[in-house]
């Protein structure tokens, strides 16, 4: 539970730890934000990292010359980029072995069929479009993996994603994060982020959920006649 709330305030006061880390190693900021975006994106076990709220921040602290908008903007992409390949070839290889433990804390199942649920509804372009949604955006390309999608095919919806979310993200910090409004009620404008980030997948979550019970009352309807 501690945990949580320690990754809960994370997320919403990502602007007082970044100014920290700004502080206290300078320059090499740059490889710990790449670090951080290659986790949350590339290894399966770490999808509950800062990432919309991280590239948001960015953005802001780049209007203020903290970085450089052009090697943020580098740093994020590649990151993002080399990320999804790396998952992407850890689906292939190992794949489905990581979660045969149903208990499994880490490697839960239910975080692989929500993916494989929207993978199934928007083909390739779930690459894209998981960008922008938390967790299904860990697990999209590993689940290309397993599904061992052409590569070629996965590295240029990888690539476009990429780009476009880390544009879209630190682009919008960059412009919108030095707001007097903004700047007032951070942590509220990225609770506003994680919460639209996270609206599609639930949305979807609900939509299955809804159709299971449908199904669940026809066959007991059929059963009964």
């Amino acid at each position: 539970m501690e945990f949580i709330k320690e990754i809960v305030g994370i997320f919403l006061h990502v602007d007082k730890y970044l100014d920290l880390v700004i502080q206290n190693f300078g320059v090499w900021s740059y490889l710990l934000l790449f670090v951080i975006v290659f986790a949350e994106t590339g290894l399966v076990v770490t999808p509950f990292l800062p990432g919309d709220s991280l590239l948001f921040a960015v953005g802001a602290f780049a209007a203020k010359g903290s970085f450089s908008l052009f090697w943020a903007f580098v740093t994020l992409a590649a990151a993002g980029i080399i990320g999804d390949s790396v998952n992407y070839a850890v689906g292939k290889f190992f794949g489905m072995k990581l979660f045969q433990n149903e208990n499994s804390r880490i490697f839960k199942k239910e975080y692989l069929d929500r993916t494989h649920r929207f993978y199934e509804k928007h083909g390739g372009k779930t690459i894209i479009l998981a960008r922008f949604i938390p967790i299904v955006r860990t697990f999209a390309p590993f689940v290309a993996g397993i599904g061992k999608m052409n590569y070629l095919h996965f590295l240029i919806y990888n690539v476009s994603g990429a780009l476009l979310w880390v544009t879209i993200l630190v682009v919008g910090g960059f412009y919108f994060g030095n707001m007097p409004y903004v700047e007032k009620n951070f942590s509220l404008v990225i609770f506003a982020i994680i919460i639209i980030s996270i609206l599609p997948g639930v949305i979807e979550f609900l939509r299955h959920r809804r159709n299971s019970r449908r199904l669940a009352a026809g066959i007991v309807t059929g059963r009964e006649s």
